[in-house]
């Protein structure tokens, strides 16, 4: 157990002192070596090193996984584990030495140490803390000890999202590692993953990413302070405690220094720190990792090496044979070990293993690595199976081991079925590269190195795609090179740099593509700004120089350049004025912004004065004066409608001229409305809403562009919204009548065709449809036409208009009518008095509750009247009734008087309240009209031998002579003084009609 030191020298130092490199140059200046080192990630890039200066012929690499052996190869690179146990080479490097002390794998590195020699030089490289053992294990070794080549300096505690660049994160679980790189991923573009667990082809995969700037960021396990020489200038500590097979613990000051040491490279200066996830180290262990004074290594784990294989329970007992000298300590059972404790229960193999040729077998096939991580006992029944195969027929069953590479050949899935599949196909990949247990070992040597090498590369993918953003990464390297970026903007507006898809060009709007996030989406956006600057100047150019037909002004107030958003109106003073908002990135700046906006103002100018021209021109109009400028102007803040009844005194006061001279201008004064007839047209009525939604904030208020597509379909009349934003269907042009809205033209048209209706005089031939008393009129067919109503409906709409129903049956109605056919034509005087209780209505619109608006005749209509029923005697048609006949709605210009008596409700109303209310109703019509209350001429008493007629229904003697008592013979009565003769306006209809009249006379 003592062993001498000399020819031994140690290589002792902290991190970054070029101990490693020192061995290779040692060792290529022998004709022979042989280097052990940790892990086989390191192994590989000493590999590949040694390569680069000597010759890949020259060179070996032997893992468990993997062996690489040239013909006459000079040079073996191998895992600790893989070394020798004796060689003839003039050179022995054992590197990281200090892991002797660890509780898994450190009996491996001791025996190694204590017993392995090269013929002309053994270095043994690792941490100062390893001196004072190895002065004691090995006397007259020699020590040398490096010096760090450059400072590590504390930089105490950052948010990971606020570490500087070229960083390292360090954790020790495999899920705390992927989730810190996410994060990284989402706030700076991008990390790069180490494991111990990958392959080292995805690791060198991913180390090249960091190392070529790709990405800033390394998130890596205790795997890079193993001798990976990165170009790290900070380590930062996620989390300062692990798993060391055993138990959770929290890791020493020299465990702690040999990561940190990571970060500087040569004479560059490094810094350490913690994230916010971990407390801030205390000042005395800062002092001990910049100063690298640590505690020295006490004791080796050891386990001996002299074993029995006489008999299970022989090797067992060797296994457990304990260290004579001191400094060493009997290692705990390791993954092989145990093992060996399970397979020494099962029948089948205690059956088999009688020999000492058959024990060995059983302990070489106890030290196949328990890559799945699986249980003791699963792993245990792995070995069973290869075991019982080497014994019986002494290889692995080929069958068997093809089934297994085949599950584990598939390179779908995400990145921990990729990591499971990588770990099966090691283990295969171990079992090829043992002596003797295949028959054919170097067709599934290659066989399973290059699945391996296909799950590597699938697994590299697969972590790049979740972990980096390579358009970030490309970008903001390019952007540290301070290069002119390349971009390229496609027919839809796609923008590409330097080939990555970055985002979306609209108008003068760029948009980063989906998924970029914090910092790295405002590197991306600098990128592809610096890279549009030009464009945006481009597209100025070209929108100043566009023609009106390139732009476009949609309902929701964005104002549309070849189909893409470029400002949106805003209110302004004047309704018909709004103000442009230009929707442009600061790229566009100083004269290229300003003709952009000067071009958009100038289109919505002329669209808003071409397709409101009517509204445009009154608003314009200079020869306007007086009352009628005042109206105009009325007309103008109400869009281009106006309830007559609103401005009822101001249009009483308009002379002829003053109407002429708004008629001029498209105006139309109505039975119920002025209006602009031009103006109901679906593209007048969508700006019109527009306007009034931009200045009374109604762009997000209910009905909002809902009634344009039913003015465009021809609609007349609509079911009303309760809902609906009410004003929203005046602008539209249909006027609110409670259940149903009716278009404002369709209402004076309407108008047109009651108006004669009440102006006709009982008698008079022929009598027009729907005629009834002269006071009172029956619905007709051609109103239900035009307004594309029901009847319930045309109740509904008349009710709206103030109209009110007097009810009277179907037949009553007729008996009626045919009374009327014989009865004499009322006298002038009579026609002056009716005509008189007519203008008595028309001042009633003043009252609270409104009045019917009788139908005005300003204007004749536009259309031409309703068609007159051929049979003036018999009654309008009606709806076929059910079973029980429904009476007829006689209807009238409502009074202030209707709504005292009753409530506000009209007569209509009440006959829902039952018959008898209606047969009330009936009579009192009755005894307005003259009607008979049952069919028959009704007589009053006789006076002085004298009968009294109907006092509507007949001649109005009686009537006369009542009112002339006490006046001079032949005076009649009149119930108002005779209207003010109005001078007749030249361009109204009127009197062009009668001027028509007057030529046919001649």
């Amino acid at each position: 157990m003592i062993l001498s030191g000399r020819g031994v020298t140690a290589v002792l130092g902290p991190t970054n002192t070029g101990k490693t490199h020192y061995a290779m140059e040692r060792m290529i200046a022998h004709d022979s070596g042989v280097i052990g080192l940790p892990l086989r990630l390191l192994a590989r890039e000493v590999y590949t090193r040694l390569v680069e200066k000597v010759g890949h012929h020259n060179v070996a690499l032997i893992t468990g996984e993997e062996k690489i052996t040239p013909h006459r190869a000079r040079y073996s690179v191998c895992t600790v584990e893989a070394m020798p146990r004796e060689t003839t080479a003039s050179f022995v490097a054992i590197d990281e030495v200090q892991l002797a002390g660890d509780l898994e794998r450190g009996h491996i590195f001791t025996d190694r140490l204590m017993h392995l020699r090269g013929r002309g030089e053994t270095l043994l490289l690792g941490a100062a803390t390893m001196r004072p053992i190895l002065e004691h294990l090995l006397p007259g070794i020699t020590v040398v000890e490096r010096p760090r080549m450059s400072q590590l300096l504390y930089a105490g505690s950052k948010k990971i999202t606020r570490l500087p660049n070229r960083s390292a994160i360090v954790a020790f679980s495999a899920d705390e590692v992927y989730a810190i790189a996410e994060l990284i991923r989402r706030q700076r573009g991008g990390a790069a993953v180490v494991l111990g667990a990958l392959s080292p082809r995805t690791r060198n995969a991913q180390v090249a990413l960091y190392q070529e700037g790709d990405v800033d960021y390394l998130v890596a396990t205790d795997a890079i302070g193993m001798g990976l020489n990165l170009d790290v200038d900070h380590v930062a500590f996620a989390q300062d405690r692990k798993f060391d097979g055993y138990q959770y613990r929290n890791l020493n000051p020299a465990e702690l220094a040999q990561i940190a040491g990571r970060a500087g490279r040569h004479i560059r200066d490094g810094t350490f720190g913690v994230t916010g996830r971990v407390d801030p180290f205390e000042d005395e262990l800062v002092h001990r990792i910049e100063s690298h004074e640590f505690d020295p290594v006490r004791v080796l784990q050891w386990r001996s090496k002299a074993l029995d294989y006489s008999s299970l329970k022989a090797l067992k007992h060797s296994l457990e044979a304990a260290p004579a000298v001191s400094g060493l300590t009997r290692a705990l059972p390791a993954v092989d070990q145990q093992a060996l404790e399970h397979l020494a229960r099962y029948p089948e193999i205690i059956d088999v293993a009688t020999t000492s040729e058959r024990v060995e077998k059983l302990w070489e096939a106890c030290a196949l690595p328990d890559y799945r991580r699986i249980t003791p006992a699963q792993h245990a029944d792995l070995i069973s199976s290869i075991y019982a195969d080497l014994v019986r027929h002494g290889t692995v069953n080929e069958d068997f081991m093809a089934e297994q590479v085949r599950r584990a050949d598939l390179t779908d899935g995400e990145i921990d079925t990729l990591s499971a599949r990588i770990a099966q196909i090691r283990t295969w990949t171990y079992v090829s590269n043992r002596p003797g247990w295949l028959a054919d070992p170097t067709h599934w040597q290659e066989k399973t190195r290059e699945i391996e090498d296909r799950l590597s590369d699938a697994l590299h993918e697969r972590l790049t795609k979740r972990f980096v953003d390579r358009r970030t990464s490309v970008l903001m390297k390019r952007l540290r090179e301070n290069a002119m970026l390349e971009a390229e903007i496609s027919v839809n507006g796609d923008v590409f740099v330097e080939g990555h898809h970055v985002g979306q060009l609209t108008g003068f709007r760029f948009t980063l593509a989906a998924g970029s996030e914090g910092s790295d989406a405002r590197a991306v956006q600098g990128a592809a700004q610096k890279a549009l600057a030009l464009e945006f100047e481009a597209r100025a150019a070209r929108l100043h120089a566009a023609g009106n037909n390139d732009l476009a002004l949609s309902s929701d107030g964005l104002v549309r350049w070849l189909g893409d958003p470029v400002a949106r109106l805003a209110a302004s003073d004047h309704v018909m004025r709004p103000r442009v908002i230009l929707l442009a990135d600061e790229q566009l700046q100083s004269h290229a912004r300003e003709h952009v906006l000067a071009r958009i103002e100038r289109f919505v100018n002329h669209h808003i004065s071409t397709v409101l021209k009517p509204l445009d021109d009154i608003s314009r109009a200079e020869d306007l004066e007086g009352l009628a400028k005042g109206l105009a102007f009325q007309l103008v803040e109400n869009l281009g409608v106006l309830f007559r009844r609103d401005v009822a005194e101001e249009v009483k006061s308009l002379d002829q001229e003053s109407r002429a001279s708004i008629r001029k201008y498209g105006v139309r004064f109505g039975a119920y409305h002025i209006f602009l007839p031009a103006l109901l047209k679906p593209a007048p009525a969508e700006l019109i809403t527009l306007l009034w939604a931009l200045k009374n904030d109604g762009l997000d208020k209910p009905g909002y562009g809902e009634l344009i597509p039913m003015l465009a379909a021809g609609r007349t009349s609509v079911v009303t919204d309760p809902s609906f934003e009410r004003t929203f269907y005046k602008l539209a042009g249909f006027r609110f009548l409670g259940k149903r809205a009716v278009r404002i033209d369709i209402l004076e048209r309407l108008a047109d065709l009651i108006r004669p209706l009440l102006q006709w005089k009982p008698g008079a031939s022929p009598r027009p449809d729907g005629a009834y008393d002269g006071r009172r009129f029956m619905a007709t067919t051609s109103m239900l036409s035009i307004l594309g109503a029901t009847p319930d409906d045309m109740e509904e709409i008349l009710k709206g208009l103030g109209y009110r129903a007097d009810s009277v049956t179907a037949d009553e109605a007729a008996a009626f009518l045919a009374s009327q056919q014989g009865a004499p034509a009322e006298t002038p005087a009579e026609a002056a008095t009716e005509h008189g209780e007519a203008d008595e209505v028309v001042e009633a619109e003043s009252s609270e509750e409104p009045a019917a608006e009788a139908p005005a005749a300003d204007d004749q209509p536009a259309e031409a009247p309703a068609e007159q029923s051929a049979d003036n005697a018999a009654a309008p048609a009606q709806p076929e009734a059910p079973a029980e006949a429904r009476p007829v709605l006689l209807w009238r210009p409502g009074t202030r008087q209707d709504n005292q008596r009753h409530g506000g409700r009209h007569q209509g109303e009440q006959r829902r309240g039952g018959q008898r209310h209606g047969q009330a109703d009936a009579r009192e019509g009755g005894r307005r009209s003259g009607a008979p209350a049952h069919g028959k001429p009704r007589e009053s008493k006789p006076q002085d031998g004298k009968t009294q007629e109907g006092r509507s229904g007949g001649p109005r003697k009686d009537r006369g002579d009542r009112h002339d008592r006490g006046k001079p013979a032949g005076a009649k009565f009149e119930g108002r003084p005779p209207r003010k003769e109005k001078p007749i306006d030249p361009d109204s209809p009127f009197a062009k009609l009668a001027a028509l009249k007057e030529q046919l006379k001649k």
